[in-house]
């Protein structure tokens, strides 16, 4: 899908609200350790080391805007990816951060080591 331009004003909302979604270091790594497949809230506070009610609080906000889907498992709840093409997003950025690294290092008479 192309996004049309100029952007119209509703539209950069919702995109600007997605970015604010992701721009938390907490939620890339909550999302990080997701894509190894579904986790209950308890397994991912112990991988990511806080508390229970931490996670659950990005969780929330992930889910409100689409990027995670949940079900019950008994008394556990259980998330998952819901939408892939965040990884998209999260490549683009490495990628973007990648390149800068090496215009700064070439700046600096650097090589970057991939």
């Amino acid at each position: 899908m192309a996004v049309p331009h100029p952007i119209p004003d509703p539209l950069a909302e919702l995109i600007a609200e997605r970015f604010r979604v992701l721009a938390e270091p907490m939620r890339i790594r909550i999302l990080d350790h997701l894509r190894d497949g579904p986790m209950a809230v308890g397994a991912l506070a112990a991988a990511i080391d806080t508390s229970q009610q931490n996670v659950s609080k990005h969780l929330s906000l992930l889910y409100g805007a689409g990027i995670v889907g949940r079900e019950r498992a008994g008394n556990a709840v259980i998330y998952s990816i819901a939408d892939q093409t965040v990884f998209d997003l999260c490549e683009h950025v490495c990628g973007g951060i990648q390149g800068r690294l090496r215009e700064l290092s070439a700046l600096m008479g650097e090589e970057v080591q991939r």
